[in-house]
C-alpha cells in the first residue's frame, strides 16, 4: 500500500514493543491505523545492545497484549538475539498494518485538526498520532570528550559490542548505570584492565529470601504504582534505573566484588581532557558515598520486603544481609590516561529525544513532552513508551500494553468526539514545567488544536 496521499484514523510513528502494543489494541477495538517503522522490528535490540545483553527483568514479566512469554523459561533472562526474536514473534502474531524501514520526517497539524505526517517515502495524513519513539534516540557524549587525545578510541554503549572489538589496553567505563555495570562486568571477566567512574544510581539485590527481588517487588504493587502517588514526580520520572544483571541466570552487581578483585573505581567524572595533551581526568571526591547510597536502597528495598513477608504472614527462608567486601582507601582525584595504558573509554552516559521533526506545541522548557499518562497537550496526540509514563511498569514489557490500552480507550473517545463534532473548544493552561500531577481529574482530556 502507497503511504503517500493516504488518510488514515491514527497514525503511530515507531513499531517497538510500544507501538507493537498500540497497534494490537487499535486493532482490538476495531480503529483502523498504520505503524511507521524507521528500520526492522526489533532493531534497537539488536543494533543498540552489546553481545551479552540479556534482560534484567525475568522472562515471566513479557506479557505485550495477547502474547505473553512462550519460552520454557519464565525465571530466566532472555538474550539479546532472543528478545529480537519474542518482538518479531509478536508482529507476526497479529499481522499489525506495519511499513518498516520508514522513517517520518514531520509531523503538523494542518486545518480542519487533521495532521500531517512526512515521511522517506511520502505524506501521510491523520485523525490522531501515537508516538511510540521512546526516549532512547540520540547516544549522549559529553562535550568535553573532544579533547582528550586523539588516539583513544572513544565509543558510546550504544556501539559497544564485545571486548575484543576494543583495542588492547585498559578500558575506562563512565557511568553506572544499568548499561555501565553491566559493560564493566563484561570487560572485566574477559580479563581487561577496567577502570570505572562511578556515579549515583542505585542497586538492587537480585534474589532474597527464595525469591528474584522482582517477584517481590511485583507481589508488592511496585510495578503497578501510578507516578502521580510521589511527592516529586520529576525526581522519580527522571532517576536511574537501579543496576543488576540477568546474565548466567542472574546475579547482583557488586561494584565492591569488582574493586576487591581488580577493578579500579572512582568517583563521578568531573573534569575531561586535562593537561596540554588532554591526557589528565579529574574525578570527584563522592566514591564512598556513591557507594554507600547505591547500598542502602540495596537495603531498603530487602526491608520492604521483609516487612511484606510479616504483614502477610508468608513462610519465606531467612537470609543474611549483605556485608560490604572492600571499602575505597585515599580516592584518586586525577588519573593520567597514558600513564594507565588507557586505549579507549565507553561512554554509558545515556541517550537524549530529537523531537526536531515534531512541530507541535507539547513540550516544555526541558524539552520532555508534556502530558497526562500519555495524553499530551495537543488533542489527538499521544505518547507512549516513556520511562514512568505512567507507572514504573511504562515502558517496559510488563507495563506497556496496560498504557497501550489506556490510549486506545482515549483514541476511540476522540474518535468519538470527532465524529460528533465536538472536538473544539478553549485552550488548556499549563503549569509550566508540569508533566503529570497539576492536571485535573482523571477523565481529563486536552481540547487544544492547532490551526
Amino acid at each position: 500500500m502507497s503511504l503517500d496521499g493516504s488518510h488514515h484514523e491514527v497514525v503511530v510513528v515507531g513499531g517497538g514493543q510500544a507501538g507493537l502494543a498500540m497497534s494490537w489494541w487499535l486493532g482490538n477495538r476495531g480503529v483502523e491505523h498504520v505503524v511507521l517503522e524507521r528500520e526492522r522490528v526489533g532493531h534497537a535490540w539488536r543494533a543498540q545492545r552489546w553481545d551479552s545483553f540479556c534482560l534484567v527483568t525475568p522472562n515471566w514479566q513479557c506479557r505485550l497484549p495477547g502474547y505473553p512469554y512462550p519460552g520454557g523459561d519464565p525465571d530466566g533472562f532472555m538474550l539479546r538475539d532472543q528478545i529480537v526474536g519474542y518482538l518479531r514473534n509478536y508482529a507476526a502474531s497479529f499481522d499489525p498494518p506495519i511499513h518498516e524501514e520508514t522513517t517520518a520526517t514531520r509531523l503538523r497539524q494542518r486545518g480542519g485538526g487533521r495532521f500531517e505526517v512526512g515521511t522517506d517515502r511520502g505524506t501521510l495524513s491523520a485523525d490522531q498520532v501515537v508516538l511510540a519513539t521512546g526516549p532512547y534516540q540520540v547516544p549522549m557524549i559529553p562535550p568535553g570528550a573532544q579533547r582528550l587525545p586523539r588516539r583513544l578510541t572513544q565509543i558510546h554503549s550504544a556501539d559497544y559490542r564485545n571486548p575484543d572489538r576494543l583495542p588492547a589496553g585498559a578500558v575506562l567505563v563512565v557511568g553506572t548505570g544499568q548499561s555501565g555495570c553491566q559493560i564493566a562486568e563484561d570487560l572485566h571477566l574477559a580479563g581487561r584492565r577496567v577502570h570505572l567512574a562511578v556515579g549515583t544510581a542505585p542497586r538492587v539485590a537480585r534474589r532474597y529470601r527464595g525469591r528474584d527481588v522482582v517477584d517481590w517487588l511485583d507481589e508488592m504493587g511496585y510495578y503497578a504504582r501510578p507516578i502521580d502517588g510521589f511527592a516529586d514526580v520529576d525526581a522519580v520520572r527522571f532517576r536511574a534505573n537501579h543496576y543488576v544483571t540477568g546474565r548466567d541466570g542472574g546475579r547482583d552487581i557488586d561494584l565492591r566484588a569488582f574493586a576487591r578483585d581488580g577493578m579500579r573505581l572512582h568517583g563521578r567524572l568531573a573534569e575531561i581532557g586535562a593537561g596540554p595533551d588532554g591526557r589528565l581526568l579529574g574525578f570527584a571526591d563522592d566514591l564512598a558515598a556513591n557507594l554507600d547510597a547505591a547500598d542502602a536502597v540495596s537495603e531498603g528495598i530487602k526491608d520492604s520486603i521483609d516487612a511484606h513477608i510479616a504483614s502477610t504472614g508468608q513462610d519465606a527462608p531467612g537470609e543474611a544481609r549483605y556485608v560490604p567486601v572492600w571499602a575505597p582507601g585515599e580516592p584518586v582525584r586525577e588519573l593520567d590516561l597514558v600513564a594507565e595504558g588507557i586505549s579507549a573509554v565507553v561512554w554509558c552516559t545515556g541517550f537524549g529525544r530529537d523531537h526536531r521533526w515534531i512541530e507541535l506545541p507539547i513540550f516544555d522548557g526541558r524539552n520532555y513532552p508534556t502530558h497526562r499518562r500519555g495524553v499530551s497537550t495537543v488533542a489527538g496526540v499521544y505518547l507512549l513508551g516513556l520511562p514512568w509514563q505512567h507507572t514504573w511498569g511504562s515502558g517496559r514489557f510488563c507495563g506497556v500494553g496496560d498504557d497501550a490500552r489506556h490510549l486506545a480507550e482515549q483514541v476511540v473517545r476522540h474518535r468519538d468526539r470527532l465524529r460528533c463534532g465536538t472536538s473544539g473548544g478553549p485552550d488548556v493552561h499549563w503549569l509550566a514545567g508540569s508533566s503529570t500531577s497539576t492536571y485535573p481529574a482523571d477523565d481529563w482530556a486536552p481540547t487544544r488544536t492547532v490551526a
